[in-house]
């Protein structure tokens, strides 16, 4: 499996279901790398019928923290004084490895401007 947004990814598995998980575990990498480095991070393409991996919920909102972040033109230091909590507290919120609460996630889109929205699809 490959990943059109991250040309340096690629995953595969014993079959079907364990390539998807193996592809979810480096999609996270990659985007903690990206992350780490201060790389702009890609805009995700559309499916276009290709098997997705997908990021937990709470890691999945990391990254569009780090955009919000990214396109208000600010970095970290200032993103903490915004929300009122430590510098190393916000270097917690992009830790994909890291538990984050949500409320925390939310207050730091709240103020770029931004509001989390978590919605539920049938299976």
């Amino acid at each position: 499996m490959n990943f059109p947004d991250f040309p340096e990814g690629w995953s595969q598995g014993e079959d079907h279901e364990e390539a998807l998980a193996q592809a979810a575990d480096l999609l996270g990498t990659m985007v903690a790398n990206y992350m780490a480095e201060g790389w702009d991070l890609p805009d995700p393409s559309p499916a276009r019928g290709r098997p997705l991996a997908r990021l937990v919920q709470l890691v999945a909102a990391k990254p569009e923290l780090f955009r919000a972040m990214r396109k208000a033109g600010i970095d970290k230091a200032e993103l903490a004084r915004r929300i009122g909590i430590a510098p190393a507290a916000v270097e917690r919120l992009f830790g994909i490895h890291r538990k984050t609460r949500l409320d925390q996630i939310e207050a730091a889109l709240a103020a770029l401007g931004r509001r989390l929205v978590v919605t539920v699809e049938m299976g």
